[in-house]
């Protein structure tokens, strides 16, 4: 078995090789706005750092969400066309499910918690986790001040903890989402893979002008 994973949902390009039991490769590039640019780098140095080419890839597993609509959909449109191009399967994590799994096993957290990560907009993506790393609500979209003052003054996780200070109490890491994550996430919890669909929760940042000037007679 040999997975590749990655995720475009926040600020970093995070992308691992893994053979179901160990990660053989990783990287991290930053860039909030150069998913385009990196993504395709990126995949092409782990690949070689472990060793292999695509074509010895048996499964894509990509991170979903929620996210920025551009960048999300920068790796889900890559993990699915490398995916059809391969002949091999195609996975999807929500990219939170992940940063909640890892906070679990690093004993980042010691009871129920949130995971919130950066929406832009002055907003937050934020979904709840009971100590045992399962969703129990979420995700959703919304700003700090509107989270659920249970939650916000709770442990929570992810860069929005960390870009919120005064409104989370008692922010920890993991901050991004894990490539690796996402695997041992589909591997271990078999329930929490979805469809390779992103989660956008609100519509793009980006949308086309459909007014149109009026044209009077002259």
């Amino acid at each position: 078995m040999t997975i590749l994973a990655l995720d475009t949902s926040s600020a970093a390009v995070t992308v691992a090789v893994h053979d179901g039991s160990t990660v053989r490769a990783a990287s991290v590039e930053y860039g909030a706005t150069a998913h385009g640019e990196l993504l395709a780098p990126v995949i092409a140095r782990v690949l070689a750092a472990a060793g292999i080419t695509a074509v010895g890839l048996s499964r894509i597993i990509v991170g979903v969400g929620p996210g920025p609509f551009t960048g999300l959909r920068i790796g889900i449109v890559t993990a699915r066309v490398m995916g059809d191009a391969l002949g091999i399967p195609v996975s999807g994590v929500c990219s939170l499910d992940a940063i909640a799994a890892q906070a679990v096993f690093d004993h980042a957290v010691t009871a129920e918690f949130a995971v919130a990560t950066d929406a832009r907009r002055k907003e937050v993506y934020l979904a709840t986790y009971g100590v045992d790393g399962r969703r129990r609500s979420g995700p959703v979209v919304l700003r700090p001040d509107a989270v659920d003052p249970v939650a916000r003054s709770g442990q929570v996780v992810g860069a929005g903890a960390a870009l919120y200070p005064e409104y989370f109490d008692d922010g920890r890491e993991p901050l991004l989402v894990s490539a690796e994550w996402l695997v041992r996430v589909a591997l271990d919890q078999p329930e929490f893979v979805v469809d390779p669909i992103p989660l956008y929760l609100r519509r793009p940042d980006a949308v086309a002008n459909v007014s149109r000037k009026r044209v009077t007679p002259s």
